[in-house]
């Protein structure tokens, strides 16, 4: 191109390069979206969009990821969640009743107080929820290493006795960051309740995400999802609760044994699918020992998940 088409070339605007700056950030992997944005700002060049668009992004990135943080005090922690958002900067922690105010771009939480109780459900759906909360959060102990969870009532929260319908969702966050080792992995599971009084049942409808990205000399990212449904009969909140558990660790164990089943599987598949007559190197590889390569095993250790 001559230095005369090239002073030609049209200068982008402020809302595309604003645009390009937030598609970046919200595709970040889980956990990478702070060094992501350190490179975004020196591309973009300027400060006034690189703000605007980091504003924008890192809610709905933390949203979406559902990260965990640690709340003033020691007081507990809170999922990021649009189902405990309050307000733009304020979450609701379900299991200590209190809302903490969340810096977004720093990811921190910078104070924390209690929750009204316009903020809460009814005594009778908290029973319901607190003891599906109790299974949840021993399930979670067992089957998620570095995993956090959390209850919220998303509809038919002032329902006060039987004869009305109401609906909790429970939520599961994991991950297992590793950048050291060149490798991140999440897991996120959000399962939507329905306590269906007329017919005395409960819907439950499940939908499973699973992340992961390997960049050690390469860029190999994982993103994987699945939808599930199931339903229980509505009894007493505390077997309510234990029906409810059951049905989504056979449904979350049922998915890893399919994703196991594929990593094994990817040196005989995918990877070949991939496979050029000659690499760069001009040497040919070694399709008869693929299990010599340790991609297929890192990215199941990193995932931090187990069945």
């Amino acid at each position: 191109m001559s230095d005369e088409e090239d002073a030609e070339a049209p200068e982008i605007s402020y809302q595309h390069k604003k645009e390009i700056a937030k598609w970046f950030l919200l595709n970040s992997p889980a956990g990478e979206i702070k060094y992501v944005a350190k490179d975004v700002k020196v591309v973009i060049n300027d400060d006034e969009v690189y703000d605007e668009a980091a504003a924008e992004a890192f809610p709905v990135f933390n949203k979406t990821h559902m990260i965990c943080l640690e709340m003033p005090r020691r007081s507990g922690d809170v999922l990021v969640s649009s189902f405990g958002e309050i307000s733009e900067s304020e979450y609701l922690d379900p299991r200590t009743t209190q809302v903490a105010t969340v810096d977004h771009i720093k990811q921190v939480c910078t104070e924390v107080r209690d929750a009204t109780d316009e903020e809460l459900p009814s005594a009778y759906v908290e029973e319901f929820r607190c003891a599906l909360d109790g299974e949840m959060l021993k399930y979670v102990e067992e089957a998620y290493p570095k995993g956090f969870c959390s209850v919220y009532c998303t509809d038919g929260k002032d329902v006060e006795e039987p004869g009305s319908d109401f609906e909790l969702v429970a939520v599961i966050s994991a991950s297992r960051l590793s950048p050291q080792n060149f490798c991140n992995g999440s897991w996120r599971s959000v399962w939507h309740i329905e306590f269906k009084d007329d017919i005395q049942a409960i819907e439950i409808k499940g939908k499973l995400l699973v992340g992961a990205h390997y960049f050690e000399e390469g860029n190999v990212q994982l993103d994987a999802e699945k939808e599930c449904r199931d339903s229980t009969m509505i009894q007493s909140p505390e077997d309510s609760a234990v029906s409810i558990t059951n049905i989504i660790r056979h449904h979350e164990a049922e998915y890893l044994t399919v994703l196991e089943a594929s990593y094994t599987n990817l040196p005989d598949t995918t990877f070949k699918d991939l496979r050029r007559k000659l690499p760069v190197t001009r040497t040919l590889f070694p399709w008869h020992n693929t299990l010599q390569f340790s991609l297929t095993r890192d990215i199941t250790k990193e995932l931090g998940i187990s069945k």
